[in-house]
């Protein structure tokens, strides 16, 4: 699977970030040898730990160029010394011993020992991509087993989510199964689809409980401040920006990019970039937030300004409408007290 991710060639490649371009160059990982049957060679320790180490390099430098928390920088850079240094495959520990095997490394943790195991797995890393502004969650939704190239778009596009477990809590709350065309007994195949291949992944993470109705999420208030903040930073021009890949034929850096900290959650937030954004004009109004916890686990949501109901006009939390509606119903009768 690392032979996808040396692809996409570590030489030279150019960044762009607040209209200026990085450049960043590294030693090319060696793609593995095909055998007849279509599997590679073992590869050394070395070329796999390389190319990991080589990621976690990068994350470490995006990160630290949009401002991002210093010690979540640090973490990165002393997570790839682990693993250029590693004697051992990075995919050999996975292999063996799962995301426990990768955690027990020096300086990894849950968080970094997911991302490895995200790249020795599919070859990819989301979240980096996202960074990047090359990320192509279309290619995600495709690992579902009945959902082609152009089902896959339409979830990104319509639902304006681009994890499988963004897609999973979608599946869930009724809104996939809104989509046109879908309906209840294809939305009803996808996310049984998606339950197990999320499922199968799970069993090589730590344990996680179940959300359930109030459960470990940001609160709304959270996600509010996330959204006014992001908005009047972006709008004040204080924010580091990226080229996407998508809808943007020039390269320009025009994407705005916040990592802040509330609480317990790590915040990456963006405008959303996906096809009905352009198509409808809402690029800007549509806010996308990425919500990690201590424990690194991501959930994501979007943030729109309602255009109909009783929420019109107002900002609301996709998927949390009811909780964005007694979250007005107090502020609005706290603010008739005074």
């Amino acid at each position: 699977m690392l032979a996808a991710v040396a692809h996409w060639g570590y030489a030279s490649r150019n960044r762009r970030l607040h209209g200026k371009t990085m450049t960043r160059t590294s030693t090319p990982a060696a793609t593995p040898a095909a055998t007849p049957s279509g599997s590679s060679e073992p590869v050394p320790a070395a070329r796999d730990n390389g190319v990991v180490a080589d990621l976690l390099r990068e994350m470490a430098t995006l990160l630290e160029a949009q401002g991002d928390n210093p010690w979540r920088v640090a973490a990165y850079r002393r997570a790839a010394e682990t693993i250029a240094a590693l004697p051992r495959s990075v995919r050999e520990v996975f292999a063996g011993e799962g995301l426990a095997g990768l955690d027990a490394l020096p300086s990894i943790g849950p968080g970094i020992a997911a991302a490895i195991g995200e790249i020795v797995q599919s070859g990819r890393w989301s979240r980096l991509d996202r960074l990047r502004g090359v990320a192509d969650p279309s290619a995600v939704f495709r690992t579902i087993p009945g959902v082609g190239p152009q089902l896959a778009q339409r979830l990104h596009d319509e639902l304006d989510v681009d994890t499988l477990e963004a897609l999973e809590v979608a599946a869930r709350d009724g809104r996939l199964e809104r989509l046109p065309n879908i309906g209840a007994r294809r939305a009803a195949a996808i996310r049984a689809a998606l339950t197990e291949l999320l499922d199968r992944a799970r069993t090589l993470r730590r344990p996680r409980p179940r959300l359930a109705a109030g459960g470990h999420e940001p609160t709304i208030d959270a996600l509010f401040t996330v959204d006014r903040d992001y908005r009047a930073a972006s709008a004040a021009g204080k924010l580091p920006t990226i080229a996407p890949r998508r809808f943007n034929p020039e390269g320009t850096a025009w994407l705005p990019v916040l990592h802040s900290r509330h609480g317990e959650w790590h915040y990456t937030v963006l405008f959303s970039n996906t096809a009905r954004a352009h198509e409808l004009d809402r690029v800007r109004d549509w806010v996308v937030i990425y919500a990690e916890d201590e424990e690194h686990h991501e959930r994501q949501y979007t943030v729109v300004t309602a255009a109909a109901g009783s929420l019109a006009g107002r900002r609301v939390v996709r998927g949390r409408e009811a909780e964005c509606r007694a979250w007005y119903a107090s502020h609005d009768a706290a603010a008739r007290a005074d």
